[in-house]
């Protein structure tokens, strides 16, 4: 039914080393849960990045196999929900943390934490959406249910170039929102406006009007995946009644900032956490990414592909803040979707 031994990325740290890469290993290596899944397609997200790192502070016990998300077909099952042949995703939860990831040929899981790949997405769309494009589903989602509509005026997206702010930039585009993208690259300028962004700006351009303890109003709402002092800064700009979405923290885990956002403009600070999202939620958000809220031109034109071998290469550019929009891993190299 299934191969006794499959290749995996696994990394390996003790007092004298840390080294990483493609392995054979067997079923008796996973971890317990009730479904047994053959793994066609995961990403690369920041995390992995960091649990590629000998001092990432996210993999918490060694030899781990990392990958924070996968896409596949279920091999076994000992949960009545799911049956041999069904196509899965699982994002978040403990997966690539404590929970061995993605970034192997064959993996188990808590039945729990999986979702049925809904009508609408191939396994590689819904790695080429992955954990990044939820979490901009679900720092949208946010939004919208703290009011925003079209009409409230501009959102501003930061970090547009990476995983969470490409595919924010297409949903909010594809929902009719006019998005200004802020980017430390400006020579995809133009590939952002194809994106659905209005217009561009640089982070020292967005951040121009943060001086005191409030800057002019601007935005509406912003989606940040950034964290760091930017945040604080857009803080500042955010309009009256607005909402900033913090999802990452990529430039740091800290900002400076007063109280006047909150008392003077009714500014929401909203935290995003994919990793715990509920089940009835992650469900929905998943359904919308399927259908109307689908990044077409996020999956078509931002979006490259490895294979497992070509795994370091691309954990490497995410650390370097080289990588474009999504990268999605071909774990089962003979596997086309």
């Amino acid at each position: 039914m299934e191969k006794e031994y499959f290749r995996a990325f696994r990394v390996h740290k003790d007092e004298s080393e840390f080294r990483t890469g493609i392995e054979q290993i067997a079923l008796s290596d996973l971890p317990a849960g009730e479904v047994l899944i053959e793994v066609h397609y995961s990403s690369v997200n920041y995390k992995d990045g960091l649990a590629s790192l000998p001092d990432g502070k996210i993999v918490r016990r060694y030899p781990f196999i990392p990958g924070i998300d996968l896409a596949g077909k279920v091999l076994a099952s000992d949960d009545e929900r799911y049956k041999i042949g069904d196509n899965v995703i699982c994002t978040g939860y403990e997966l690539g943390v404590s929970h061995e990831g993605g970034y192997s040929e064959i993996a188990r899981v808590p039945a729990d934490w999986l979702v049925p790949l809904p009508p609408g997405l191939t396994a590689f769309e819904a790695m080429a959406i992955g954990t990044a494009g939820f979490t901009a589903a679900l720092s949208v989602q946010r939004l919208l249910a703290n009011g925003l509509t079209p009409d409230s005026g501009p959102v501003l997206v930061a970090g547009a170039t990476g995983g969470v702010g490409s595919m924010a930039v297409s949903i909010l585009a594809k929902l009719g929102f006019k998005v200004t993208a802020v980017t430390g690259k400006p020579a995809l300028t133009d590939k952002l406006l194809g994106l659905g962004a209005c217009q561009v700006l640089s982070r020292e351009e967005a951040a121009s009007g943060a001086k005191g303890a409030l800057g002019k109003e601007q935005w509406a709402a912003v989606v940040d995946p950034v964290g760091g002092a930017f945040t604080g800064d857009l803080l500042k700009s955010v309009s009256y009644g607005g909402s900033i979405a913090v999802s990452g923290m990529a430039a740091g885990g800290h900002f400076d900032t007063t109280v006047f956002p909150f008392i003077l403009r009714g500014v929401n600070l909203l935290g995003i956490d994919s990793v715990f999202c509920p089940m009835p939620q992650r469900l929905a958000l998943w359904e919308l990414l399927a259908g109307e809220w689908k990044p077409v031109t996020a999956l078509e034109e931002w979006t490259s592909v490895y294979q497992l071998d070509q795994l370091p290469e691309a954990l490497s550019k995410v650390i370097d803040s080289k990588a474009v929009g999504r990268q999605v891993i071909a774990v089962k190299s003979d596997y086309i979707d």
